[in-house]
């Protein structure tokens, strides 16, 4: 595959971008000119390196390979990859940056270290090499300097070349099984531990470097301050690394501020609070609180619309029955009313309120599949008819089960299907009884009943507010739930009491 082709390219370029800073820029320049040799130890140690390098190189081969295989056997698979591959295969790439630190450490100082120290402890000792031996330790903290820079420089380099992979993984995810790839905090380097590890190692990779190779010179020159230089040296190197790490940990806090604070105004957003963010920024942060209250105020007005939309989709649905059936025009809405004024009562929540209206405006909606004959008669309707009438709560619900609506406007179903329940079973569609009936058709079944029993039919008039209100203060406990009638029965009590005050008073 082309794409992975270019990723392995791209892997080779970093290799050799970071071999040639680490090795045989900064290590080969501390080697030669830091120590006095003649040309024929220096063809020696030349020998040695290439000796060493190539052990290396063939090692380095060997671990990318495996690192690499999950993700080969993707691309270069003949059959589609499996799920389980596509997640091996993206939670790899995710870490490749780390296996890379691996695959450089591990072959700089188990394949190019040893055989270099082996190869270089023979010379000595045999005498080609004029070298002391305690110079093989100190080479040993040169090589893991140059390994860590090494490491280090082809870490963010392989950041940059795997994004193309991970982003082709997920495609694949999402098109061949609908699901989107991730990884565990297991798998995640924080942006803390990378910016304290290079902030520190930046800062105390040229000191350290320095003071082996100032250590190598007053010893050639027998300086007669080397009694004393790696006292001098430890307190050079503390001062350093307590300086490196103050000023990483200074840094990480002034980012961390804003990336924590961005991060929460975005679960802010998950949650539907739509808050913008006071831009306090100088830096780069700012155009990203810019962008965050763009996006923000684009979803405000993205979601003011839906408002719209939706509450259009319950008008035009409650139109359009009152429009099939004059006769009971405005029934929808004046259950609705009575309905959150029940709610209200019973201290519902904002939310549930709002549901609760639009299920009560939709819930004589299932009548829209209900002949003309039967719904629009003017008579009394025979059981065959009346059977048809009852239908309706099961056609209201499959309608808006078939309209497909969003998730968080599905709780205004129940209400639908279960408002002609009974609290004592013997309502429909279901026979439910008791608290098995959903809240909403416990609650909209009193407010239903009561306008039903109020409105004027074509074949009779409606009766008067008290005999209703009789009615179901003696159906409670049978007919309607006990708690749902004795609010509606409280708050339209009040309502009486509060026209007759204004009456007096005019």
């Amino acid at each position: 595959m082309p794409l992975f082709q270019t990723f392995q390219r791209k892997m080779l370029i970093n290799y050799i971008i970071g071999s040639f800073i680490a090795v045989f820029g900064v290590g080969s320049m501390f080697i030669f000119h830091t120590l006095h040799l003649s040309s024929v130890e220096m063809g020696y140690l030349l020998i040695i390196m290439t000796v060493s390098v190539t052990i290396m190189l063939y090692s380095e081969f060997l671990l990318y390979h495996k690192h690499a295989t999950p993700i080969r056997k993707v691309f270069f698979k003949q059959q589609r990859a499996t799920e389980a591959e596509l997640q091996l295969a993206y939670r790899t790439a995710h870490r490749f940056p780390v296996l890379t630190v691996q695959r450089i450490l591990g072959p700089h100082l188990l394949g190019f270290s040893v055989p270099a120290s082996l190869l270089a402890i023979v010379l000595i000792i045999l005498g080609v090499v004029n070298l002391p031996l305690y110079y093989i330790g100190l080479a040993w903290c040169g090589a893991v300097l140059i390994a860590l820079m090494h490491a280090m420089i082809e870490f963010f380099l392989t950041y940059r070349s795997i994004r193309p992979i991970l982003q082709y993984l997920t495609t694949e995810s999402q098109r061949n099984y609908g699901i989107t790839l991730s990884i565990d905090q297991r798998n995640q380097l924080s942006m803390r531990a990378k910016l304290l590890g290079s902030a520190v190692f930046t800062a105390l990779f040229p000191v350290l470097l320095f003071v082996l190779a100032s250590q190598i010179r007053f010893a050639e020159n027998g300086n007669q301050m080397l009694s004393n230089y790696w006292s001098w040296a430890s307190l050079i190197v503390s001062v350093v690394l307590i300086v490196s790490l103050a000023g990483a940990i200074l840094l990480f806090k002034n980012i961390q501020h804003p990336i924590e604070e961005l991060q929460e105004r975005f679960d802010n957003v998950y949650q539907g609070h739509f808050e913008s963010m006071e831009n306090l920024y100088d830096d780069e942060f700012s155009h990203l609180v810019n962008g965050f209250n763009h996006m923000v105020a684009g979803i405000k007005e993205r979601d003011e619309k839906n408002d719209k939309l939706i509450e259009s989709f319950f008008t035009v649905f409650a139109a359009t029955l009152d429009a099939r059936d004059p006769y009971t025009a405005g029934h929808s809405e004046r259950v609705a009313d009575y309905s959150v004024r029940i709610a209200k009562r019973a201290g519902f929540s904002s939310d549930q309120i709002e549901m609760l209206r639009k299920s009560a405006l939709l819930h004589d909606i299932g009548k829209i599949g209900v002949r003309d004959h039967v719904l629009l008669k003017e008579g009394k309707l025979t059981e065959e008819e009346f059977s048809k009438i009852q239908e309706h709560p099961v056609i209201g619900y499959n309608i808006l089960q078939q309209v497909g609506l969003p998730k968080d406007l599905l709780p205004v179903l129940p209400g639908v299907r279960s408002h002609h329940e009974r609290f004592d079973g013997k309502g429909y569609p279901d026979q439910l009884s008791g608290e098995n009936i959903p809240v909403f058709g416990r609650l909209m079944a009193v407010a239903d009943a009561y306008d039903a029993m109020t409105s004027d039919r074509p074949y009779r008039k409606g009766m008067p507010e008290e005999k209703a209100l009789t009615i179901i203060e003696e159906g409670s406990g049978t007919q309607w739930d006990p708690y749902f009638a004795s609010l509606f029965l409280e708050e339209m009590n009040s309502s009486v009491s509060i026209r007759e005050i204004a009456a007096s008073k005019d």
